[in-house]
């Protein structure tokens, strides 16, 4: 099957537009083959695994295997959470605990504004790459969640003016950041990620089936 591949252009905009940057996506039909080249695993950060950590205990027998996860009081179970986080991934500043919470805020902010769930998923996906690569600390994290949700939203929606401006005044509303601010920081974000918006479709649909079920509960 043919692969398809987007690529922007920042629109020009005057006072009238609300201080928003336009795009124009324009999409092209590629060869087959072409695919994410880096190791990026969106189950990464969902693994349910985690909060468990030095509670489970694995226990074999003859003829199967099973796992058992002693009760913690959840406090205790966040803290050793996000040590165990922490020893693994030591160059990411914030605990896995922020990290998901940083998520909910973008899943929130989405669905507010009508977005669809494979657009928050690609939301997610540029937002853990960037977690992945230790680019986000305790002053821009807010900032960043912001910025992947206003990209994904211009690159998978087919937005109005009035729809970007709405977007926008919820991000600011929901993360406390001004639009300046959030404006300027979309093209730090894109060069971070190397201009990279395309994504294959395994690294967006396990997230967007998690966000379909939650949707379901």
């Amino acid at each position: 099957q043919p692969s398809m591949w987007l690529w922007w252009e920042v629109l020009p905009f005057n006072k009238t537009d609300f201080g928003c940057v336009f795009v124009r996506v324009c999409v092209v039909v590629c060869c087959p083959g072409v695919d994410d080249v880096t190791d990026y695993d969106p189950n990464l950060l969902s693994d349910h695994q985690w909060p468990c950590g030095k509670h489970k205990r694995v226990l074999i027998f003859a003829s199967y295997m099973t796992t058992v996860i002693e009760y913690v009081k959840p406090s205790d179970l966040k803290k050793d959470m996000n040590e165990t986080f922490k020893e693994k991934f030591p160059h990411i500043k914030l605990t896995l605990s922020k990290i998901r919470s940083l998520k909910r805020e973008m899943r929130v902010v989405g669905e507010d504004c009508g977005l669809q769930p494979v657009t928050i998923a690609m939301a997610f996906v540029y937002f853990e790459k960037l977690v992945l690569q230790g680019r986000l600390n305790k002053q821009n994290r807010k900032l960043v969640s912001a910025a992947c949700i206003l990209l994904a939203a211009k690159i998978s929606s087919d937005l109005k003016k009035q729809e970007v401006k709405h977007l926008i005044d919820k991000l600011e509303e929901r993360f406390r950041i001004s639009r300046r601010e959030l404006i300027s920081f979309e093209f730090t974000i894109l060069v971070a990620l190397e201009m990279a918006l395309y994504l294959p479709e395994s690294k967006v649909m396990p997230h967007y089936r998690r966000l379909v079920q939650q949707q379901q509960l």
